[in-house]
């Protein structure tokens, strides 16, 4: 599944082309995703200007202009195979490169978004052949209050995820570091391959109970200070670099880019560990049915 970086990606893909854009129409060739489409969705969503794209957590937000029904947000969510093509009158792009090539197979179009910005037209296609994807509509005053947002933890991309942020979210917890890390009510976005990455970096075991970081009194500790700075780092490097489960790509000077060509530690077992002096090699195991990476010798 995609994960945060990703996500962030395919946002700023698409803001250029959605942000101020009209929808002229929406063309909705089935009748459901991984849910239903709402009642009246191509309806509701003609004629609307898209006034933002935003994103929180894995989600994409669509902010729309007053409508009948008056403010409204698109929810869009890629699920796990899909992406999004912009179609113009001379080009088509493919907002986020992902690891596993992305389809562009025509029966797997199932969401085509109309636009018309500045008297340009372009056409926003929503491909998903799995269809785990889906999309709704809410009222904008109200998105706070959905059960897909109101649980949803800290943004692990601010300064507000910091070592005493850590420890409050995780004092008196004696679940692993990385199923905490990836637990959605405590850290929105977050991912198994970046939960890695940032455990090694952080010189964190991921087998170590959460509440160990954490000093008695609920106070920060070097630990959950390291950690903070950890994931911080490795999402702003993800993104920065257009994500990380994306697939290889030569840029325009020829070197390679994207942040998969990073990796410490995910998908590297049996390799040497990278961190300077170690010698340490890179584990496999599994927790809660997750491959986890990581290196015995110094993730302490």
């Amino acid at each position: 599944m995609p994960e945060l970086p990703e996500v962030e990606t395919v946002r700023r893909g698409l803001a250029g082309t959605m942000e101020g854009a009209r929808i002229v129409s929406a063309e909705i060739r089935r009748p459901d995703l991984r849910f239903p489409f709402p009642a009246d969705f191509a309806a509701r969503l003609r004629g609307r200007r898209i006034t933002a794209l935003s994103r929180r957590a894995k989600y994409l937000v669509a902010d729309l202009d007053n409508g009948p029904e008056g403010g409204e947000a698109l929810i869009m969510h890629l699920g796990m195979s899909g992406s999004f093509r912009v179609t113009g009158p001379a080009d088509e792009s493919l907002p986020g490169a992902f690891h596993h090539e992305r389809s562009k197979d025509v029966r797997h179009d199932h969401v085509i978004f109309h636009l018309d910005k500045d008297g340009e037209r372009r056409d926003v296609i929503f491909n998903d052949p799995r269809r785990f994807g889906f999309m709704d509509l809410v009222a904008r005053d109200r998105l706070c209050e959905d059960p897909r947002f109101a649980g949803l933890g800290l943004e692990p991309t601010g300064n507000s995820l910091d070592g005493a942020a850590i420890a409050r979210l995780f004092a008196g917890k004696s679940t692993s570091l990385k199923a905490a890390l990836l637990d959605q009510r405590l850290i929105a976005g977050l991912g198994n391959i970046y939960a890695c990455e940032a455990l090694w970096q952080a010189g964190l075991s991921p087998t170590r109970p959460a509440g160990s970081i954490v000093r008695l009194d609920g106070g920060a500790t070097q630990r959950s200070e390291r950690l903070a700075h950890a994931i911080r780092d490795v999402i702003a490097r993800a993104i920065e670099a257009g994500g990380s489960s994306l697939r290889d790509h030569r840029r325009t000077d020829g070197s390679l880019g994207y942040f998969q060509h990073n990796f410490a530690v995910y998908d590297r077992e049996g390799k040497p560990c990278l961190r300077p002096g170690c010698g340490g090699t890179i584990k496999r195991i599994v927790q809660s049915g997750r491959s986890t990476f990581f290196c015995p010798s110094c993730q302490r």
